[in-house]
């Protein structure tokens, strides 16, 4: 166990803290005396005596203290190298009324004559003593805090092979080709001779490259439980401080002490934090984090040809990575971790259903259906506002009502039905709605809908929730022109309806306009041919990333914004048409979600059919330009 360092609170704080109480008690039990007692002058003293008002006089040096006839108590001081009765007289005493009081003469206290003063001088020499003492010993410490500051920051996990925190490829759901690659791994930690004799080179780093949430730092700690290694983890961040050479020095104490511990994995989360490209920053900052760098580089080439030590490094940001990190010897493998898909995110959810209390509705497969581009972290968080929610029913199972609304609660933010709007912009907002879900499910190829609501969650005052079919990694130009007509629906319904659109539809335009333009620019999807227009430029030392620089003329400018509008009215177009010929179905909806705020997908698929049962025709023309 680490030894509790000397803090400055205990070291100057408290006791000087102690002093000023301990002095605050000896002032106020020598001057407690003085409470309630009046200082008066000596004239009103002399008036006093003469009204006969007085009992008693104290005289103590120059001080009197007077005690009246109703006892209270009154302080003055007489002059100088006078007696009291001349002092007194002069001041227009009657003599007889001098007579009636008790005189008493009480000896000076000569402690508090000249504990005052000394007072004053030993305290500001007792409060610089107690500093410069507390200095000394911060000296002293200092020197092994210094020591103790070059350490690693390492967390040692997989030392007990016996560990509760043990992780296996088993206790991890999907990834089945991320753990295939890393197999070869764990056989190389277990079985390094077989791999040596036939003169293989074990590999010195693997590269977990992934979006956030999809269980890299997971995946590293079971590769290390497969093994039965210990497992060295620290943040990117953790090797770079305020002072210069902590970065360098972390690292090497990190290396040395995983070489001690044998065959081991050290594993390095959020590598970006520390790994970036040399040569794009400003500062002192980026130099020291350079100098980290290269350490890094200098300890990987630094392992010997048996050496059984692998680093393990995690990034979502595999393409800002130093060029001389990803090169053969150092980070040799590559692993590419996806979003899970359907199949994943049901093995993921069983996972973290494991001591929940479920009820017998539980219905996982739909809750991965309606999750797609989730990871696992997300599917984590689902059970969890799922198990919260159901506590604060008072409930004592899980239902899938909770879990399909912890959905919604990730997605889009909690439910805010406190959040009140007007009958007119109720009204404004199932018609928008109405019109995204409407296009959406007459547009053949379009994703189906699953609910529609006007309760206000996070920032929408509604939504429209669709989830596909499939897993979807490719589209088609239609498919992303019904994508866009579908954004487009709630401003074409507002506008068709009301005669004017609210900022309501600002978002969506927003999304429109972004599609238009990936079209146009990425994608080559326009008259302007397969041609990628703009380059994304890392100016990660100005503080922006992926600053897209203009690589073609002005006049290819303008034929880009023409094509980004023609793509926006052609998807505006579309939604018109499917809004204009179903118009009475538009209403419909609009009323339903008037009355009920919420539609699920069984109810809406049935508002959609006509009386006959048969679906609304999807026969809608519309004038795509020939490309």
């Amino acid at each position: 166990m680490k030894e509790a360092k000397n803090s400055p609170i205990k070291n100057f704080i408290i006791p000087a803290i102690a002093i000023f109480l301990i002095i605050s008690g000896i002032f106020a039990l020598f001057s407690q005396e003085l409470e309630k007692i009046d200082e008066i002058s000596i004239s009103q003293l002399a008036q006093e005596i003469n009204k006969g008002e007085v009992k008693q006089i104290d005289i103590s040096g120059n001080e009197l203290k007077i005690t009246r006839q109703n006892d209270s108590k009154a302080t003055t001081t007489k002059e100088i190298e006078s007696s009291l009765s001349q002092s007194l007289i002069n001041y227009g005493v009657i003599k007889e009324s001098f007579e009636k009081i008790k005189i008493a003469v009480e000896k000076p206290n000569e402690t508090m004559a000249w504990i005052g003063p000394m007072l004053f001088i030993i305290l500001p020499l007792l409060l610089f003593g107690l500093f410069f003492w507390s200095m000394i010993r911060q000296a002293k410490s200092g020197a092994m805090q210094a020591f103790d500051f070059s350490k690693a920051k390492a967390r040692l996990f997989g030392a007990d092979p016996n560990s509760k925190e043990k992780i296996t490829f088993n206790d991890i759901a999907g990834l089945k080709e991320a753990k295939e690659e890393l197999k070869e791994i764990v056989d190389f930690l277990q079985n390094p001779k077989k791999f040596l004799a036939m003169g293989a080179r074990i590999p010195r780093g693997v590269l977990l490259l992934g979006p956030s949430g999809v269980g890299k730092t997971l995946l590293a700690r079971a590769v290390a439980g497969e093994a039965n290694v210990p497992f060295f983890s620290i943040s990117g961040s953790e090797f770079v401080e305020m002072f210069v050479g902590v970065g360098a020095s972390r690292v090497r104490d990190l290396f040395a002490t995983a070489k001690k511990a044998g065959t081991s994995i050290i594993f390095i989360d959020e590598l970006d934090a520390v790994g970036r490209a040399r040569g794009t920053g400003m500062g002192g900052g980026h130099e020291e984090r350079e100098q980290t760098l290269n350490q890094i580089l200098v300890e990987m080439d630094g392992f010997e040809r048996d050496d059984t030590r692998i680093v393990v490094a995690a990034t979502n940001r595999g393409d800002v990575l130093d060029t001389a990190l990803l090169r053969p010897g150092r980070f040799d493998r590559k692993v590419v971790l996806d979003l899970p898909d359907i199949s994943d995110r049901e093995e993921i959810l069983k996972i973290h259903s494991k001591g929940k209390p479920l009820a017998e509705d539980i219905n996982l497969k739909e809750v991965a259906e309606r999750t797609p581009g989730f990871s696992g972290a997300d599917l984590a968080n689902v059970f969890n506002e799922a198990a919260i929610l159901a506590a604060r029913r008072n409930k004592q199972k899980i239902f899938q009502d909770e879990l399909l609304e912890s959905i919604e609660k990730v997605l889009l933010g909690p439910e805010r039905r406190s959040f009140l709007i007007s009958e007119k912009e109720k009204r404004v907002t199932a018609f928008h709605e109405a019109g995204h879900a409407l296009v959406s499910s007459i547009l053949p190829g379009s994703e189906p809908v699953r609910k529609i609501s006007i309760i206000a969650r996070g920032s929408a005052a509604g939504y429209t929730l669709k989830m596909p079919g499939s897993e979807r990694r490719f589209k088609s130009k239609s498919e992303f022109l019904n994508d866009m007509a579908t954004l487009l629906g709630g401003y074409c319904a507002e506008k068709l309806t009301f005669g004017e659109i609210t900022t309501g539809a600002s978002n969506d335009l927003e999304k429109v306009s972004m599609l238009a333009r990936k079209l146009v620019k990425e994608y080559g999807m326009s008259s302007l041919g397969p041609v990628s227009l703009g380059r994304q430029d890392d100016l990660s030392f100005l503080g922006r990333n992926n600053y897209e620089s203009k690589n073609y003329s002005e006049a290819v400018a303008t034929k880009v914004d023409e094509e980004i509008m023609k793509f926006i009215k052609d998807a505006q177009e579309k939604a018109i048409k499917v809004l204009v010929k179903n118009k009475p179905l538009l209403a419909k909806i609009s009323e339903v979600l008037m009355e009920k705020e919420t539609i699920e997908r069984e109810e809406f698929e049935k508002l959609i059919k006509d009386g006959n049962g048969k679906k609304v025709s999807k026969k809608i023309k519309t004038k795509v330009r020939n490309i």
